[in-house]
């Protein structure tokens, strides 16, 4: 391997109430929110004529009411960034609807996750995480945040400045990542994003997935969870279904196209989009089913940094295919409360262990 970079995402701790988390987080953080702000602008005008400001800042506060009927908190720590960044609120909800703002006009393939239970393990400790793909300038934007929020768990999260949701664990011993998935009939809704953030609010999968079933969703969602007790299980969630997958042979992997039996009829990849999620999906199946009974946490690191099938790769670099690379790398142990995060794509990086400050 080439030789890596030791550049890692900036870290922060933020503790409090979800006002409080929101405030520290905006003022820790103004320069990347405000830099993530106006890069998604950039490319939201670059592929469509967008309207007003104030437009696009009502269209974004239309999915306010159901933040505020399912997740209080997250509307809570969404005031706060806005007042520590000192951007508008609505601007703070365009942060969180990338995908839901977006979705009229672009389409991307975003991400290949993985769960490994302890049996497909040389230790017995399980593992959980993917590789995250996103348009190259996420790369400039990422941190890692350990969020500690009062009379709630604890979660230690990837995700772009200002975005309260996307992918990590918590220190109950759950973790929760996921991929894009489109298909028809996305509404204005309970955003997409923060589905993995809800799920983290629960301390096992069993209980997580009634509270995703629950929720009025806006729109399509993979969500690939495992708890400490060694459970796994992948959601293919759209508008109004969703679809359940099982480990087999003590592994589980997912990309962009549906998978569940059931959801055969939502899908909408054609062409090179289709072949690409599943080139990347019988990829990442290959190498897992490969090193059976060896992975752990330096093994999956080999597997994710895998270039084997480009441009249709799992370690994606600019120029692949479409503008996605692979912005950041996870790999969790969530009944350690470790988490191993590398700036992408990781064959260019190397990776840094993250736990709980409690």
């Amino acid at each position: 391997m080439t030789e890596t970079s030791a550049r890692q995402f900036p870290f922060f701790r933020f503790s409090g109430s979800d006002r409080q988390i929101g405030q520290q987080f905006g003022e820790a953080c103004k320069e990347l929110i405000l830099k993530h702000r106006d890069y998604a602008l950039e490319r939201l005008e670059k592929n469509v004529k967008i309207p007003s400001m104030a437009k696009l800042e009502e269209a974004a506060l239309h999915y306010r009411p159901y933040v505020l009927q399912y997740a209080p908190f997250y509307d809570e720590k969404i005031q706060g960034i806005a007042e520590g960044a000192g951007i508008s609120l609505g601007q703070a909800y365009f942060l969180q609807l990338r995908a839901e703002i977006y979705r009229e006009f672009d389409s991307t393939d975003e991400c290949t996750t993985y769960a490994v239970l302890a049996d497909a393990t040389d230790n017995g400790v399980p593992l959980i995480g993917q590789n995250a793909d996103l348009p190259a300038f996420y790369k400039e934007v990422g941190i890692v945040a350990e969020f500690v929020p009062d009379g709630r768990p604890a979660t230690l999260m990837v995700t772009p400045a200002g975005q309260v949701s996307y992918i990590g664990i918590n220190d109950l011993g759950l973790g929760v990542f996921a991929n894009f998935l489109v298909c028809d009939g996305w509404r204005t809704a309970f955003p997409r994003y923060m589905l993995s953030g809800l799920a983290l609010t629960k301390a096992t999968v069993q209980e997580a997935i009634p509270l995703i079933q629950s929720v009025q969703r806006a729109s399509s969602r993979n969500l690939i969870m495992l708890d400490k007790t060694g459970v796994a299980a992948d959601l293919e969630t759209v508008p109004e279904r969703i679809g359940r997958i099982e480990p087999s042979n003590g592994l589980l992997a997912h990309s962009n196209h549906f998978i569940a039996e059931d959801l055969q009829d939502e899908e909408r990849k054609v062409g090179e989009d289709l072949e690409n999620s599943k080139v990347r999906l019988q990829r990442m199946r290959t190498l897992l089913e490969q090193r059976h009974g060896q992975i752990n946490a330096t093994v999956m690191q080999e597997i994710l940094r895998d270039r084997k099938t480009a441009p249709h790769t799992l370690c994606r670099m600019p120029g692949d295919f479409g503008d996605s690379i692979t912005f950041a790398s996870v790999i969790a142990e969530p009944g350690e409360g470790r988490m191993w995060v590398a700036v992408g794509p990781p064959h260019q990086y190397e990776y840094t262990c993250y736990r709980f400050s409690r």
